[in-house]
């Protein structure tokens, strides 16, 4: 997840503030899509999904307009209070699509939104694991019996939940460090199979899963200890 785990110049109680952030934020664009799982999930589902996130804006010739609020049905249909008449161009909908923030956002790809880029070393493991994930039907199969079980109340837990305590959030019988174990073992898996010489880049996130410390724990302990609570050192050390 997204670090540093400060705020106002010291630790914010968070290890991923940033993810912690998003669940303050409007409801109706963002979080977990619980629906995704049922069967007959599909294009139409998610279309009528994003038709009803209330609109923010109108982009008309180089000029937003506020239209918080409003629905992109109503505008579809010409009937916005703000342009009546006005029907929505393909355009308009690409607009509004980008608009929606839920964790995994739907366009011409599937754009994982879990997790930033992290660290230098690490530039390269966050398009790996999820092409080891998603690009290997072994990888994919093993990965969605890893979660298969898990209810609907458990992922809204672990959303919630690992933006305070990463890896050692409680889960079952263990901790997420457990999962993220398997999920990195299973990724680094299906890059093999690739073929393609890839799986080398997922090895710093083998590091964390095994370990258990996160960036944002590592930094913790840099600004505790050898940085003597001086929060100005971050910069440099993440600086690249």
């Amino acid at each position: 997840s997204p670090t540093p785990p400060f705020a106002d110049e010291k630790p914010s109680g968070m290890k991923s503030l940033r993810s912690n952030v998003w669940e303050d934020t409007d409801p109706d664009r963002t979080g977990s899509l619980t629906w995704v799982y049922e069967d007959g999930f599909g294009f139409e589902r998610y279309t009528e999904y994003v038709m009803n996130v209330p609109m923010y804006f109108v982009y008309r010739d180089g000029v937003y307009h506020d239209v918080t609020g409003e629905s992109f049905v109503d505008f579809m249909e010409g009937k916005l209070p703000q342009f009546p008449g006005v029907h929505a161009t393909l355009d308009d909908w690409e607009q509004h699509l980008s608009t929606c923030f839920p964790e995994v956002r739907l366009k011409r790809y599937m754009e994982m939104r879990g997790a930033d880029g992290g660290p230098w070393g690490n530039i390269c493991a966050l398009p790996a694991v999820w092409v080891g994930l998603l690009y290997d039907e072994t990888a994919l199969s093993d990965a969605e019996k890893l979660v298969a079980d898990w209810t609907p109340e458990e992922k809204e837990y672990l959303r919630h939940a690992v933006t305070k305590d990463a890896l050692q959030t409680p889960f079952r019988d263990g901790t997420v460090q457990d999962v993220a174990i398997e999920m990195v073992k299973i990724a680094k898996e299906g890059l093999r199979r690739r073929g393609a010489n890839e799986e080398n880049f997922v090895d710093g996130l083998m590091e964390i899963a095994t370990t258990g410390k996160t960036s944002s724990d590592l930094l913790l302990e840099a600004y505790e200890n050898e940085w003597g609570e001086d929060i100005d050192k971050v910069f440099k050390k993440l600086s690249y």
